[in-house]
């Protein structure tokens, strides 16, 4: 704490003490100039890049397959009534396209999760990687 020489004031002192700013300033310039060294890489690799159009094209070309799942159980893939060895078979031959689709699950509100979790399973167990939900947007105020 800095204290007024002089005058008769005994009120507080309204200037800033820079010192520890200046210390700290020090400190971090001392860890920079020790770690830039290490931030280079001595093995120099050229990488690849990313065709963003031909990634869009990929995903424009296979559609998502949509899977929706009734409160009582019954299931829907692609809009035709499977049932669960139908429904594994047709995963299965769904995993082994070359740019995999991702699988939709339309489940309704009231369905027991232990349904779900039971089709994700068989969707995992057949390959498939890329599994979402389907949802309704919340209702704008």
């Amino acid at each position: 704490m800095s204290m007024s020489v002089g005058g008769d004031t005994g009120g507080p002192v309204s200037e800033i003490n820079v010192t520890p700013l200046a210390d700290v300033m020090l400190v971090l310039l001392i860890i920079f100039m020790i770690t830039a060294p290490l931030m280079s890489h001595p093995i120099t690799v050229t990488v690849p890049t990313a065709n963003p159009k031909s990634t869009e094209e990929k995903a424009a070309e296979t559609p998502p397959l949509d899977l929706a799942i009734k409160e009582d159980g019954t299931m829907y893939f692609q809009d035709h009534p499977v049932t669960e060895a139908e429904l594994k078979s047709q995963l299965a031959v769904a995993a082994q396209k070359a740019p995999q689709p991702e699988l939709q699950i339309r489940a309704e509100k009231g369905l027991e999760w232990k349904t779900v979790r039971k089709v994700i399973s068989d969707a995992k167990g057949q390959g498939m990687v890329h599994v979402g939900f389907m949802t309704t947007a919340p209702a704008k105020e």
